[in-house]
């Protein structure tokens, strides 16, 4: 086995909107965690709000929780738990959870009392190397993984938490059933991986919502098998998913817009009486203008939150990523090296003129 180096060479967040190039030393293991060599660590819009401090996080910390990697070093009962040797290569879910709360006995890992976040660990809680932006991760007991075939590119393989996203928002937490018609609002890496997710389950019709300047991104949406887009800035959104239902409304409406306030309200309109909307597009804790509680009471709409991924849905989007029927490619625009972490975040954040990311991902040094 090739010997590690002593130091693992990471892009370290030590205030809001300051990233900053360190050489973390590499933890000792003992029986039950590993570390992870990363391949890519994607970059999705809670990157951009943690960078701005909008998530009031703690400092200094590595970000990045959308690791990929092989497994460089692993203790005999990790391994044994995991099913995973030195070399396999894996895909890292985003939470670390207690296993004992009642929220994990219930079978809700995801919202552990206590549970951890990767990028949100700071670098001075042992073993302090936490998050994917990094050459080297630690993963502790605890975590979650999934093998993943070698053969893949590893910025394809890397979407498996955008697509795992759109597997669990768009079609477990709703319930999603073939022939349903459902409304993504947003086009961004997690509605087009809503549209992959909701096309791969037999959807009826897929209404995707964006603005005038996401055009390539409604496209690639229609591409994906969106029947229809909608651009809200020369429509009425609303209206317009009333005539293409035929006045009846979605069975399922799933916001995945960032920081709009005003699709939370259009999803209770476009939603049929019993229809389901799901909530998982961060606001920045901004109140809703226009919100009338009474459409939910008067059309008994079911209003779901959506906060992360948990094992069936990486699972699913695991499965179809190596099964190579889905595009996902087309929606990869960018490998960012990984000292150019701020960069990443800025081009995905549209604060780059010319440039503008969809799925991009971290590659570290060799």
């Amino acid at each position: 086995m090739t010997a590690l180096p002593k130091t693992s060479f990471a892009m370290v967040q030590t205030g809001p909107r300051v990233l900053t190039p360190h050489d973390v030393p590499l933890p000792d293991i003992d029986d039950d965690g590993a570390i992870l060599e990363l391949e890519a660590c994607g970059i999705c819009g809670s990157d951009y709000e943690q960078f701005e401090g909008l998530l009031r996080t703690p400092v200094p910390a590595i970000p990045g929780h959308e690791p990929l990697g092989r497994i460089a070093k692993i203790g005999d009962r990790a391994a044994a738990r995991w099913g995973v040797d030195v070399g396999d290569r894996v895909a890292v879910e985003t939470m670390l959870s207690c296993r004992h709360c009642d929220a994990c006995l219930g079978g809700s890992y995801h919202l552990c009392e206590v549970r951890k976040i990767y990028s949100y660990v700071p670098l001075t809680e042992p073993p302090g190397l936490w998050g994917g932006y990094s050459q080297y991760m630690y993963l502790h007991p605890n975590s979650v993984v999934h093998a993943m075939a070698a053969a893949l590119p590893a910025a394809i393989a890397v979407a498996f938490n955008p697509l795992g996203a759109g597997f669990r928002w768009a079609v477990e937490i709703p319930n999603t059933q073939p022939g349903d018609v459902v409304v993504i609002l947003g086009p961004g890496q997690r509605g087009l991986a809503s549209v992959l997710a909701c096309r791969e389950v037999g959807v009826g019709t897929i209404i995707v919502t964006g603005l005038a300047a996401d055009a390539k991104k409604l496209a690639l949406a229609r591409a994906f098998g969106a029947d229809h887009t909608i651009d809200v800035d020369n429509e009425d959104a609303v209206e317009r998913v009333r005539t293409l239902t035929d006045g009846r409304g979605a069975d399922v409406v799933v916001d995945v817009s960032s920081y709009a306030t005003k699709p939370v309200v259009d999803a209770l309109s476009m939603a049929r009486p019993g229809g389901t909307v799901v909530l998982a597009g961060i606001k920045g804790f901004k109140p809703v203008d226009g919100f009338v509680s009474d459409l939910i009471v008067m059309k008994e709409l079911s209003v779901r939150g959506a906060i992360g991924v948990t094992s069936s849905g990486y699972r699913n989007a695991i499965r179809l990523i190596e099964s190579g029927r889905a595009p996902i490619a087309d929606m990869h625009t960018h490998d960012f090296a990984l000292r150019d972490a701020e960069l990443a975040i800025r081009t995905l954040a549209r604060q780059v003129p010319g440039d503008e990311s969809i799925h991009s991902c971290l590659i570290p040094p060799k």
